[in-house]
Formats: structure tokens, sequence, C-alpha cells
């Protein structure tokens, strides 16, 4: 299942060879009113990304509601609150789904969604969800990435936590449960994680290591990490956005409002324009500059039959002239002709040794 050429969303490529994917990850960011929702979605379209991700989950999904100490969280941004009250006030209401499916479809940008559960694929199954995405803490649920293997959709699983063995484990729980389609998304999962957590020469390693497509789940406050990673082949990156970082949701402390948006999708895309191929070759946006490179010129006026000597020959600017390499071989030789000073020195108004230039 080596598909490095093969992975691909509603008909749009994606890999090394293609223009970054940036997928915006709503999250909770919507804190509740599917308003919201609906301009997150407005949002990732006009700063140009191609996809908005939902995440497909209740409460009762997701945990119990107990007491106990192990559901208690004690540390974090959301420290002091239980699991339960956080994905309760977190979730994405099952029946916004088909609404924003077809809010997205209206906008004509992609949605997909994260499912924690056998039943919320079931739901993304009757919306006809276009691909799914594994969340990290999920990436050892290996029973859940075979259930949405078994639909034929593309499959991205992200690998934050995940060592070495687990993510094998994964891929192979979506290649047994019948994946035609797979990528995986490099991600450290702390809400915000520091730049240097990312050590991202890993993404390099993950593709030749696993063989499929590889991108970058970016939970960093700035886009600097997002796009270093493309020159080390991430072809899909995936950010939390928001309308308003300071709205109070347990999400918008680390996601990018709509100008951090922009310029993500920008900036990837340029580090991809500027990887390019190897070519020594002159660029287009050179030619014009050709001129100003160094060349021979005459410094002095000659007469004819006079022998150039060091003090008529200089290397400068502009470059009409021989090029520079060729004066020692210039020196020496005699002018056909009387020579203004200011003259690029050319082989028709030299001879002698200037024969073997």
């Amino acid at each position: 299942m080596r598909n490095h050429n093969g992975f691909m969303i509603k008909g749009r490529k994606i890999g090394r060879e293609y223009t970054p994917y940036v997928i915006a990850e709503m999250s909770a960011n919507h804190n509740g009113d599917i308003q919201n929702a609906y301009r997150i979605i407005d949002m990732a379209k006009r700063a140009g990304a191609d996809a908005v991700k939902l995440q497909t989950y209740t409460a009762e999904t997701l945990t119990l509601d107990c007491d106990l100490p192990d559901f208690q969280l004690t540390e974090g941004l959301w420290a002091g609150r239980s699991l339960f009250e956080l994905y309760q006030e977190a979730f994405t209401p099952w029946e916004w789904h088909k609404s924003l499916f077809e809010y997205a479809c209206k906008q004509q940008i992609t949605l997909f969604s994260s499912p924690f559960d056998s039943t919320a694929v079931d739901l993304l199954e009757e919306l006809n969800t276009p691909a799914y995405k594994i969340a990290s803490f999920e990436a050892v649920d290996l029973p859940l990435i075979k259930y949405v293997a078994q639909t034929g959709k593309p499959l991205i699983i992200s690998t934050g936590m995940a060592d070495e063995e687990e993510i094998k484990e994964a891929i192979e729980a979506a290649r047994e449960g019948g994946c035609p389609s797979l990528a995986i998304l490099h991600c450290v999962s702390g809400y915000p994680a520091p730049a240097k957590d990312y050590n991202l020469r890993t993404l390099s390693d993950m593709q030749s290591r696993f063989g499929v497509p590889v991108g970058l789940s970016d939970h960093t406050l700035d886009n600097t990490t997002a796009m270093t990673s493309v020159a080390l082949g991430a072809c899909i990156i995936e950010k939390h956005v928001t309308l308003n970082r300071q709205s109070g949701g347990p999400d918008d402390r680390f996601s990018l409002e709509e100008d951090g948006l922009l310029a993500l999708c920008d900036g990837v895309k340029n580090a991809w324009q500027a990887l390019g191929t190897v070519n020594y070759g002159r660029k287009s946006s050179e030619q014009a500059n050709v001129k100003f490179r160094r060349s021979l010129y005459f410094v002095k006026d000659m007469q004819a039959g006079e022998v150039i000597t060091e003090c008529h020959v200089k290397s400068i600017r502009p470059g009409y002239g021989l090029a520079p390499k060729y004066m020692e071989q210039v020196i020496g030789c005699v002018v056909l002709c009387d020579i203004a000073r200011g003259t690029p020195v050319a082989l028709s108004k030299i001879k002698r040794e200037v024969d073997e230039l």
C-alpha cells in the first residue's frame, strides 16, 4: 500500500508534487453556536484552506460522567474540570452535522470529520463524508481504525504520542480494514506545543519508513513550524482555527484567527513553490539582471595596433563584455581599431592570442 501518488480527497490530489493540502480544524471553536460554525467555514474558504474538519463525538461516547480521580483534569488548559464536563461543552451536536455538510458544499469547500466511535462513523457515512481523520488520542484504538477503514474512504491518521510501533500497528489496522488511501500526520499532542518538540526531521523518516504520504498536525502558536515542515515533505497541514482567540472556548487560545490562517495558506504554498526542482540554470526572474554581472571593459582610449596592458582593461559592471575569466588571455593582444573608453571587450576588436579564447 505504498500510495505516495494515489492519495486524494474529492478529486484533489495530495502529495509532495502538489501544493500542500490545508485543513482548518474547527474542533470546539464554534463555542456551542452553529452560526459560529458557519462563520468558521466561511473564514476557511476566504483564507484559501482546502478543507474544514469537525470532531464527531458526544461526552458519553468519549468518557464516563464520574467523580473518580482518573476522570478529573488537574493541569494544562483545562485544569479543574472533569473529562465529561469538557467534552459536554466542546462537542459538535450531531444534529448540526447535516446542515454543516450541506453548507460547506454550498460554499464549495470540503468538510469531513474525526469520528471517535463506530456510531460516529455510521452518522458520517449517512452524510457521505469524503474522508476521515483519526485523532492522535485514538491512534491506539485499532478496532476504530479498522471500522473506519472498511468504509473505503481516504483516511488520515494523526500520530501524536504514538511511538514507531504504535504507528506501524495503526497503519496495519487500516490496511487490514481495507483502507485504499492512507496518509499520516506527524503531531505533538500538546495544547499548545512548543516548536522545539516537533523534531521535524522525523517527517522524512516517516515517509521512507511507512511508505505513505505524510503531513503535520500543528499545535504551535504561529506558522513557522508548519511552513518549515513543507521543506521536509509535509503535504498535508492541519491547524486549529477560530473566529477569536479571546472567545473563551476550550481550544481558542491555541488556534489561528483568519489573518493567521490566510498567512498559513499563502505561506505553505510559497514554501512548496520555493522547493521547485534541482536547477542550476538561469531563472526567468534573473534574465533582466544579467547585464549587471561583471565583464571586461576598456577603461582607456586606445588606437588601432596598440597592445593591451593591465591598465587598459578592467573587470567592471555591466556584463556586455567578455567574461572576467578571460582577462589574462586578453592582456597582450592587439586592438584592431580605435577604442573609446567604456567599450566592452569583444573578440571582434582584438587579435593574436585571443584565438584561444
